[in-house]
């Protein structure tokens, strides 16, 4: 079995980061599919992976990419032949052959918390350790994400005890996935959408990152084989300010030197809402700043929407659209990798 810092290592291979492609059935079909006009159901959600998935030249940009246990057992194109008729590969044997890790999503969603409805809290933890040996033992994953939802409401959302109770989740998670022999990502999405100010969004990532560590530390999880996969510090989306991309790094980059353990291998940053452009361009500001600033880990992307909006604009669910799309879609890695870069 792969040591696990060998694992979190390879993640945060320089020029290289995850495609988050572990959309809920209802998210992809929805978020994604009819958002754009595209019809639904599973074969189209197969042909919406496979058109990422299987394009070529990601490996030279893609350390990793996170898959939804529907996608596990869904097989490629090849040359546009029907799945059926050939002999196909799984998603994510097709992505382990071309060198790309495959990951997997673990939790099961969010619920509403009892005492704080307008808060939510992630479910997921019930059977996890035999999902976490199923995924390993019969897909292969390497690494596992679970995603906590912090919300921004003036000063009274998030409480403490919507971060500890989420905290306290992605420990046990992590402690888990660590012995299934997987890297566990950390995710506690500190949420755009809201009225705060930059300012404001910094605290609370901070505060949640205490938090997150707190628990960690108390479940006797190894921070040297765990990946952060964080919030940037953006201004809410209400607001309808958009914040400099200095301003983003020197915010974002502040609160994960005041709350990030230099023992942790390597952080990556979700898009959360940004378009293509916003999500590269703050992820170069903030690159340069770790560099300024002797940042002690590694900064990459682990982005969804952020590079698949341009290509699905394009494809519309057409098979003669996919090579544009695709194109794309690399044309974009290629842009992110080289910000995540610094360049």
């Amino acid at each position: 079995m792969q040591d696990l810092q060998d694992i979190a290592r390879a993640i945060m291979a320089p020029g290289k980061g995850l495609l988050a492609a572990d959309e809920s059935n209802e998210s992809a079909d929805q978020k994604r599919l009819e958002a754009f006009g595209i019809a639904t159901g599973e074969e189209m959600r197969r042909e919406f992976r496979d058109l990422f998935l299987a394009t070529p030249g990601i490996e030279e940009y893609l350390s990793g990419v996170i898959l939804y246990k529907e996608t596990l057992g869904q097989m490629d194109d090849k040359d546009g032949i029907p799945s059926k008729e050939v002999d196909h590969l799984l998603f994510p044997k097709l992505l382990s052959e071309r060198g790309i890790m495959p990951g997997i999503k673990v939790d099961d969603g969010l619920d509403p918390m009892p005492d704080s409805p307008n808060e939510t809290i992630t479910k997921g933890l019930i059977g996890l350790s035999e999902r976490l040996t199923e995924y390993r033992t019969t897909y292969g994953t390497t690494f596992t994400k679970w995603r906590a939802a912090i919300r921004i409401d003036g000063d009274r959302l998030p409480t403490s005890a919507a971060l500890v109770e989420n905290a306290k989740r992605l420990a046990s998670y992590a402690s888990e996935a660590q012995k299934a022999g997987m890297v566990p990502l950390l995710e506690p999405e500190v949420l755009l959408e809201g009225k705060h100010s930059r300012l404001r969004s910094r605290d609370v990532i901070e505060t949640t990152l205490h938090a997150l560590f707190d628990a960690c530390r108390d479940q006797a999880v190894d921070l040297s084989s765990v990946i952060l996969k964080t919030s940037m510090a953006l201004s809410g989306k209400d607001t309808g300010r958009i914040d400099s991309p200095e301003d983003v790094a020197e915010d974002t980059l502040g609160a994960l030197l005041n709350a990030v353990p230099k023992e942790v291998p390597g952080i990556v940053f979700l898009s959360g809402g940004q378009t293509p452009d916003q999500a590269t361009d703050n992820l170069r500001a903030i690159a340069r700043l770790a560099k300024e600033k002797n940042a002690p880990w590694p900064l990459t992307f682990s982005y969804a929407r952020a590079f698949q909006e341009e290509a699905l604009q394009i494809w519309m669910g057409k098979p003669e659209n996919v090579p544009s799309a695709r194109e794309a879609f690399i044309n974009r890695l290629e842009t992110v990798s080289k910000a995540s870069l610094g360049q």
